[in-house]
């Protein structure tokens, strides 16, 4: 058995190494996969050789690099269960502040906490991919990621022309308070599910270090909508969450597409 090693300069949170794992579910060969989002690394047990394996993980656009290969006597890898569990709770997690934040958003006439809410969704379809397609073919599975990707590209362009309509409109400024306050707290949410994830993967690494959680994408976006609340309230101006708004729905996009290459 061999023991291929890769640097994946992008995978700073859980989405991507779930669309890892899905890109390499049909592969027989593999027979383990280890991620290390920390150190933006993946360990892979795999018979045969590494070629194909690099193949599709550079169809991710990822930054991924080969480290190593060798060979190892490390085997007997058995299903981890618990991993699982935790996928369908970060799931429940992400999809409750899509909804929130979707709400919220419109209530408050915030771009920005409805451009999060997009990403909250996004984050939710990756761990539905690879929880609902389980045992499924890889057809089946091939047919929801193109399905989701897009969805979520129409919602996300739906965004830009709303963004657009109230840019060269007068419209109320957002509620900035409501803006900070459902950030503050998808900003903890995103904190837990990175935990519980991280915790799945050995004892060694059951605490969420802060330099990890600040690397994440998602972690990332709350604070640039907590910082346009902040700024629509000094200026009195809809401008920063417009801002806010357009550079999360590109983001989406780009995890859309993503996800729609999981299709080919």
């Amino acid at each position: 058995m061999n023991k291929t090693i890769f640097k994946i300069s992008q995978m700073d949170c859980p989405s991507e190494e779930n669309l890892i794992r899905m890109k390499l579910d049909g592969f027989e060969g593999v027979k383990q996969l280890d991620f290390d989002l920390e150190k933006r690394k993946l360990t892979i047990y795999h018979e045969g050789e590494p070629a194909p394996l690099e193949a599709a993980i550079h169809e991710l656009n990822l930054g991924d690099q080969p480290l190593s290969t060798e060979t190892t006597e490390e085997g007997n890898f058995e299903e981890n269960t618990e991993q699982k569990k935790l996928l369908w709770a970060v799931l429940g997690i992400n999809f409750v502040f899509f909804l929130l934040e979707m709400s919220t958003g419109l209530l408050s006439k915030s771009m920005g906490l409805v451009a999060d809410s997009l990403d909250m969704l996004a984050d939710s379809f990756v761990y539905g991919l690879s929880l609902f397609a389980v045992g499924g073919t890889l057809v089946r599975k091939k047919k929801i990621a193109k399905l989701a990707g897009y969805f979520q590209i129409t919602l996300a362009l739906i965004g830009f022309l709303e963004v657009l309509r109230r840019f060269w409109g007068q419209e109320e400024l957002p509620d900035f308070s409501t803006m900070i306050l459902v950030s503050v707290l998808a900003l903890i949410a995103n904190g837990v599910c990175l935990y519980l994830l991280q915790k799945s993967k050995s004892k060694e690494e059951a605490h969420m270090k802060a330099s990890m959680i600040f690397t994440s994408n998602d972690v990332i976006i709350n604070l640039g909508v907590i910082v346009a609340g902040l700024l629509v309230n000094w200026l009195h101006s809809a401008a920063p969450d417009l801002i806010i708004g357009t550079i999360v729905f590109i983001l989406v996009i780009q995890g859309a597409r993503r996800i729609l290459k999981l299709s080919k």
